[in-house]
């Protein structure tokens, strides 16, 4: 199967999953969809980083995946999680999302383990082997301690046709340059930090795999269609009221602020699975106050259109 790069222009969800009594929420998971769709969200991502994956059973991942698929009728790309730090595993998740019926796949690269990019190459082409879906390899090295070198995305792309693009997340926009440089035309890049995603758009990225539109996804959608639109100034302007946001929203371990904001939204609980717990008091505190600030000028915004 194969997908215009088109497809991946805009704003993907990195969804959470909500957690009730140690037990997936999906009145609320469902909820958060429709919010998602209402806004124009171009994708959605289930059991990411942000989906808390790693303490998903496999039963768990693949509902909700199904679940959003069925949910969602066509209307956004289904990219989901299929990652994992045992290669065997990483091929059962990725088939076992193709059956879910995903569009697509992002496959975060091996965590702990710390293969040399040889080891990088190896791991995503047999996960690549294994699925007829379009995968998009996830570079996050503050997660995992491995960086996805440009020359090794320029040798995957060229070897397994079916691997299209790179969620970016190294917290450089030099990146975008980097890996364009080796890749040209042929790798899609979204940018893995909400923060930086005007600069990547600056420099060629096509969209955004965002934390931030769990909460803000009309905002997030805003800015970077008014980019694509040719309105830079407009893009700036969305950029600069969605900076304090996108900053606290990271003070602590994602997926917790997130959660937590959801939560004061009254749109989730705040659970999470162990090892990560409920963020501390005083950013529950900061993130309030934050939240406040955000609506208000966001309104103020939009009304002056």
């Amino acid at each position: 199967m194969s997908l215009s790069f088109d497809r991946f222009k805009g704003v993907f969800t990195a969804l959470v999953t909500p957690f009730r009594n140690g037990i997936v929420d999906y009145s609320a998971f469902e909820a958060l969809l429709d919010r998602q769709l209402e806004a124009g969200i171009a994708g959605l991502v289930p059991v990411g980083t942000t989906g808390e994956a790693a303490t998903l059973s496999d039963e768990e991942a693949v509902d909700l995946i199904a679940r959003t698929v069925k949910f969602n009728r066509g209307r956004a790309l289904v990219m989901a999680g299929a990652g994992a730090n045992d290669t065997k595993k990483a091929v059962e998740k990725a088939k076992r999302a193709e059956q879910a019926g995903a569009d697509a796949l992002l496959v975060v690269t091996p965590y702990y383990n710390k293969p040399t990019q040889a080891g990088l190459v190896a791991h995503y082409g047999a996960v690549a082997a294994a699925t007829s879906l379009p995968l998009v390899l996830y570079s996050v090295p503050g997660r995992c301690g491995i960086e996805i070198a440009p020359a090794t995305c320029a040798e995957l792309i060229q070897k397994y046709p079916n691997i299209i693009g790179i969620k970016e997340a190294g917290g450089s926009a030099a990146r975008v340059t980097q890996l364009r440089a080796a890749c040209g035309d042929r790798l899609m890049i979204h940018s893995g930090d909400d923060g930086l995603t005007l600069p990547f758009l600056a420099l060629g990225a096509l969209g955004v795999t965002s934390v931030v539109a769990n909460y803000a996804p009309r905002e997030m959608v805003a800015m970077v269609e008014a980019w694509h639109s040719g309105n830079a100034a407009r893009a700036l302007a969305w950029h600069e009221l969605l900076a304090e946001l996108a900053d606290t929203l990271f003070i602590e371990s994602n997926p917790g602020p997130i959660k937590a904001a959801l939560a004061l939204a009254g749109r989730i609980g705040p659970d999470m699975r162990l090892p990560l717990v409920p963020v501390s008091e005083g950013t529950r505190e900061r993130l309030g106050g934050v939240m406040k600030r955000f609506e208000k000028a966001s309104a103020e915004f939009q009304e002056r259109r």
